[in-house]
């Protein structure tokens, strides 16, 4: 059974999220820390996403993303397994703002997610969640979805009576007739359920998967005839099995049975002979060693039919003893090594983590069944989980020593720049500052309010001003020297100078008072400033001792949860090796069984065809047909 990717849980749902509404124009990611976790998403480090994610929601960071990273989150919840986590996520999310097709649809996901994982009761709660019916596609899925729940909880009636609305149906027809069929043969309408099986079993096969459908209805329809004691017709659908398909092993020994249930055990030699010489990983081969030689017995040859018995017991001895040794290799440990380095896997968080490769070991095609099923797989996915965890176990510890030397010497440059710090701020005099600030803003004040166009002039203009004064006092002090004239000329100069200066300060006495008054808003601003750092700087020589003491007890506290998990950790993660390793040895403690009772049977046949022999030569009476098994 191949399990699904990561994100199949998440995928599907957005998909019906998306699906529910006309597609929107795509929209930037307007929170950066919402951005990496989509990053990571989308790199399939699900792990790294998740995390992130719940970390930047904690300190709100993901706004205005909040209803699409809950619905993310959600979706990577479930994709983990933790079903109910996802669902209080669903409850307080979707059903408060969603619509409700797209709350439907999102319930429908999370039941076949939980089918899939064979949480049967939490699939059920799921479907009724729905209140509508869905889409065409998906409401046929739902009803698929509804009559395999109602035939795990055997109420075979019921699942056929919902099937047949969907007998017709062009998508999910097929699927729908094959498990009808099955519904109704084992709620006892044999009739019936067989014709809906034989029109699976004759259906065209456009690609693999339908053909490995219509194999296994040929499959169930020909035991079904079997059972029902008409060896013809289940020989005439058991042939139609593809020979190499994965129901083959089955269907040749069911066609062999349904040959000598004709009395034609010469026909059966040929499917138990095909059959006897494949894997005996299948108990469908283990079974054809003793049916062959049956066979045999039955067309008269006891000698081969004797010959076939005695091997048969040979090769389960043989078969026996070398699980034996296969299951002493699987409790030291190989099974689990082989297996994880045959499959390393993704980096991160493996929830859908699985086997794709049989390790070199004895007996390893007699596992290939087990190792791809639920149990198993959920088995190993929940071990390489437990390694990926005591992994990140590990390299936070040693993150947290980095943090501890990051902090001490955090420390260390805090008491060597504090004394410079405070002498540097010792240094400005913002009481000083704030007088000196307060006596401009009142001579400015005053300035604007007289229309003082010379208190706004410029060094050169006051060097001009004080010039124009040195030379009225000169002219003045020349009167009783100079001619009346030349005296006269001098002072109209001196004034028309004067007025035009005076006339250049009142022209640029707009600009120039509001670049004063702009500049002192400016050192008003650097006053509050330093101020507000001189108050912050303060505060931090008072506190930032206390955080440090603060961060060192976190940091410490983390160490002792961490110390505390990673012998839990290496506790669970042997746990799960031994589950491991229990159930393949139960697997093929259960084939050994299996061997034994073929082995009996075989015993059991060799003694009634020496029996038989003796009886014979006493009573010169030809010998009877073997035992069947």
């Amino acid at each position: 059974m191949t399990a699904p990717r990561s994100a199949f849980g998440l995928l599907a749902l957005l998909g019906s999220l998306a699906a529910a509404q006309p597609a929107p124009a795509p929209k930037p990611v307007q929170a950066p820390h919402y951005g990496e976790t989509l990053f990571h998403f989308y790199q399939d480090r699900y792990f790294s996403a998740i995390t992130g994610l719940m970390v930047s929601q904690h300190f709100g960071r993901v706004s205005p993303h909040d209803d699409e990273a809950e619905v993310l989150r959600g979706g990577m919840l479930l994709s983990y397994g933790l079903h109910q986590q996802a669902a209080e996520v669903f409850a307080q999310l979707i059903d408060r703002q969603a619509a409700p097709a797209v709350r439907d649809r999102a319930w429908f996901y999370l039941a076949r997610i939980r089918h899939q994982r064979e949480l049967l009761d939490a699939s059920q709660e799921a479907l009724d969640r729905i209140a509508a019916p869905l889409p065409t596609a998906l409401e046929e899925e739902r009803q698929l979805l509804q009559a395999q729940l109602m035939m795990a909880r055997q109420d075979h009636a019921g699942a056929a009576a919902l099937l047949q609305g969907l007998k017709g149906s062009p998508t999910a027809g097929l699927y729908a007739r094959f498990n009808l069929g099955v519904a109704l043969v084992r709620a006892g309408n044999v009739k019936e359920g067989k014709a809906w099986l034989d029109d699976v079993g004759r259906a065209p096969g456009a690609n693999e998967e339908l053909r490995a459908l219509r194999d296994r209805a040929n499959l169930a329809l020909g035991f079904a005839e079997l059972q029902a004691k008409e060896p013809r017709e289940a020989r005439a659908a058991l042939q139609r099995v593809r020979l190499n398909a994965q129901q083959s092993n089955k269907a040749l020994l069911g066609f062999g049975w349904a040959a000598t249930a004709l009395k034609d055990p010469q026909l059966a030699l040929v499917p138990f002979t095909e059959l006897a010489g494949r894997s005996p990983a299948d108990s469908a081969v283990l079974e054809a060693q003793i049916a062959l030689p049956y066979a045999m017995a039955e067309i008269g040859a006891y000698s081969r039919a004797l010959e076939g018995y005695q091997q048969a017991v040979t090769r389960f001895g043989s078969e026996r003893q070398a699980l034996q040794q296969a299951i002493t290799r699987i409790r030291g440990g190989a099974l689990v090594q082989a297996l994880l380095a045959h499959n390393p896997g993704e980096v991160g968080l493996g929830a859908f983590s699985q086997v794709d490769k049989l390790p070199p070991l004895p007996h390893a095609a007699q596992l290939a069944p087990l190792l791809a099923g639920h149990d198993f797989q959920q088995a190993y996915r929940h071990l390489r989980d437990l390694q990926f965890v005591q992994a990140n176990l590990a390299r936070w510890r040693a993150d947290l020593g980095t943090f501890v030397d990051m902090l001490a010497n955090h420390q260390q440059a805090f008491a060597q720049k504090l004394p410079v710090v405070r002498a540097q701020s010792g240094a400005i005099n913002l009481a000083a500052l704030q007088q000196r600030y307060d006596t401009l803003a009142a001579e400015l004040k005053t300035a604007i309010a007289e229309t003082d166009a010379a208190a706004f002039a410029n060094p050169q203009e006051r060097a001009h001003q004080l010039r124009i004064a040195v030379g009225e006092a000169t002219l003045k002090a020349a009167t009783g020297q100079a001619e009346a004239a030349e005296l006269n000329e001098a002072q109209e100069r001196l004034r028309r100078v004067s007025g035009a200066l005076a006339w250049q300060l009142s022209q640029q006495f707009p600009e120039r008072s509001w670049a004063a008054t702009k500049g002192l808003r400016a050192a008003d601003a650097a006053l509050i400033g330093a101020r507000e750092k001189d108050a912050t700087l303060l505060q931090a020589q008072q506190q930032e001792p206390s955080r440090y003491v603060t961060m060192a007890g976190r940091i410490a506290a983390l160490d002792q949860r961490l110390q505390a998990l990673v012998p839990r950790a290496v506790v669970l993660d042997r746990e799960a090796q031994t589950h491991l390793q229990d159930i393949a040895v139960a697997e093929l403690e259960r084939q050994q069984q299996r061997l034994d009772d073929y082995a009996a049977q075989a015993r059991l046949a060799i003694a009634q065809i020496h029996d038989r022999a003796q009886v014979a030569q006493r009573s010169d009476a030809p010998a009877n047909a073997g035992p069947k098994p």
